[in-house]
């Protein structure tokens, strides 16, 4: 009985394992990570963004390129059509 147990709370844990893991969702809030400041670059090149100032995270990458899951509020995440490279979203993340 305990062996039949064991073996149920192990396959248990697999399934939680295996599970895929839901990002935080986003807040309203483009202030946590600056994104309200750089709202004005949708639309344009990437070559037209400022340096990344040395205080924040950024994150730069295509619209289809892989990206970690992870959810970080104060990273700043800036996407951009990688065949064209104007910068379609800017947000948390």
């Amino acid at each position: 009985m305990k062996i039949q147990l064991l073996s149920l709370a192990a396959a248990g844990l697999l399934a939680a394992a295996c599970a895929p893991i839901e990002p935080v969702p986003p807040g309203d809030d483009l202030s946590q990570c600056r994104a309200d400041r750089y709202q004005q670059y949708i639309g344009r090149h990437r070559s037209e963004l400022p340096s990344q100032p040395a205080n924040e995270t950024w994150r730069v990458t295509c619209t289809t390129c892989p990206v970690t899951m992870d959810y970080s509020p104060s990273r700043l995440n800036i996407f951009y059509e990688e065949s064209s490279g104007i910068i379609r979203e800017v947000k948390c993340g």
